[in-house]
């Protein structure tokens, strides 16, 4: 399992929701098992170490608890919002595996929509963690190192872009 970003406080009077569509992954991400790259063309899925759960809510969860937690007067979903009026964020991931050099590697495009589906931003992001050590348990600790990072730049795309969250 990804470790666990932190509890948000749900916020007292939120300005709007943003809802988060559940983490879309690239086919050979939507797997069982862990992915290493084991050189520049070949992929492998771990046979004995595997997600404890499917890692698309995995993401979803920590992506819903960091962004809470960055935007704290701003109500964070994941699935359909309960307000009609909220703002939708939909991730597309094309990386999030192990590489043969050592580094945990992390990419995609985040979209922010409006509550009529209108396109606001449209954004790619990239991240790149060194394992600290040998192993799948340092690979997975690099792996959400590099998620919480794709959080953070997202939050303070959000933030700075003020007129995205009006």
């Amino acid at each position: 399992m990804l470790p666990n970003v932190d509890q948000p406080n749900a916020p007292e009077s939120p300005r709007f929701a943003l809802s988060i569509k559940a983490v879309r992954l690239a086919h050979y991400l939507d797997v069982d098992g862990i992915i290493m790259q084991l050189d520049d063309i070949e992929i492998r899925e771990a046979r004995e170490h595997q997600w404890a759960e499917g890692l698309s809510r995995q993401l979803g969860r920590n992506l819903r608890d960091a962004l809470a937690i960055a935007l704290k007067d701003i109500q964070v979903v994941n699935g359909n919002p309960s307000s009609g009026d909220a703002l939708t964020l939909q991730l597309d991931v094309d990386e999030f595996h192990g590489r043969y050099d050592g580094y945990a590697i992390t990419s995609g495009q985040w979209q922010l929509r409006d509550a009529q589906n209108r396109l606001l931003h449209l954004d790619s992001f990239q991240a790149r963690k060194a394992l600290e050590n040998d192993g799948y348990p340092a690979l997975v600790r690099a792996l959400s190192l590099s998620w919480r990072e794709v959080a953070n730049d997202i939050s303070t795309t959000l933030t700075q872009r003020n007129d995205l969250l009006q």
